[in-house]
């Protein structure tokens, strides 16, 4: 079977442990290295490439012209609502959710100065980020993990934010802080690898033997949760669920704006044997309580200008 994906080493080695979980059940593959827009326009901010799903795209493009078998993504960049010949076959048991924040000389997020500059290229990071510390500036980073860690040595930045599952699929150890989630609620799906296949084919059947069922029930969780609430992959808002045992699932979920100054965020725990009713409801009390208006504003003000130009406005 061929799997496509991504040429950046995280998506390689998210790939090399497909093919190494699949090769154990007696399934072999091959590999094909695709090149997407994500990839490609790596000079300007992730919500100015067209499109949802910029990673996501043209592997399902190949996917349905019958190039390739599997592929392989950050369950984080499947777009919410996906081709309906397409299957999430699998999805794996969750590394880290957490983002963590490395700097140049091992400053923890307490311990930066004040104006001290952080890269990140997502907008919920941002506005956590600048809800915490407003005295901090916010830059866009773009480019793979490796590109990211060579700015931040070449001192463009102080600190930059990064998902601390990347580092542990590259296995590299870094002196980095784990954020508190309770000040920066995850990424919905963050940390989870997702597998793609055609629907009914050979290929679903056998990468299905690689999911993991209660990652994938956390992630649908979340997923539920960013659908109803309409936040894309770019739009400020964290979701987070997490079995407590196995009949209980505590979420976590927020919309803030842009500049950190309003939020509004949910915590619960609620019941396994129901979750998908509860998703629904913890979306609903977030639309009342002015989540959808929030990422409309930030959807607006992101299409007014660059992400540089809308953190001028708070800076």
């Amino acid at each position: 079977m061929i799997i496509g994906t991504r040429g950046s080493a995280l998506a390689i080695a998210q790939t090399e442990t497909i093919e190494r979980l699949l090769s154990e059940i007696g399934v072999s593959t091959t590999r094909k290295i695709i090149k997407t827009s994500g990839d490609t326009f790596t000079d300007r901010p992730l919500h100015e490439v067209a499109g949802v799903g910029a990673f996501v795209r043209e592997l399902d493009d190949r996917m349905v012209d019958g190039e390739i078998d599997i592929s392989v993504h950050s369950m984080k960049d499947l777009p919410t609502i996906r081709p309906e010949e397409l299957a999430t076959s699998a999805v794996l048991k969750r590394d880290s959710p957490y983002d963590v924040l490395l700097t140049t000389d091992g400053s923890r997020i307490d311990e930066l100065p004040e104006g001290a500059v952080l890269g990140t290229s997502s907008m919920r990071r941002r506005a956590q980020i600048l809800r915490y510390r407003p005295d901090l500036h916010v830059q866009d980073l773009r480019g793979n993990i490796n590109t990211r860690i060579r700015k931040l040595e070449e001192g463009l930045y102080d600190g930059i934010l990064l998902a601390e599952a990347g580092l542990q699929r590259m296995g590299w150890e870094m002196d980095v802080e784990r954020l508190d989630p309770q000040f920066f609620c995850p990424s919905a799906n963050q940390g989870t690898i997702a597998v793609v296949t055609p629907a009914g084919s050979e290929a679903e059947e056998a990468t299905s033997n690689l999911d993991h069922q209660q990652t994938r029930i956390e992630t649908e969780i979340e997923r539920i949760v960013i659908t109803d609430v309409e936040g894309g992959c770019t739009a400020p808002i964290g979701s987070f669920a997490q079995f407590i045992n196995e009949d209980e699932i505590s979420i976590c979920c927020e919309v803030l704006a842009l500049d950190g100054t309003e939020h509004v965020r949910i915590e619960e725990v609620i019941q396994a044997e129901t979750y998908q009713e509860h998703a629904r409801m913890i979306a609903k009390e977030l639309v009342q309580m002015g989540g959808k208006e929030l990422v409309q504003r930030a959807v607006c003000q992101l299409s007014a200008g660059t992400a540089e130009e809308v953190q001028g406005q708070y800076d």
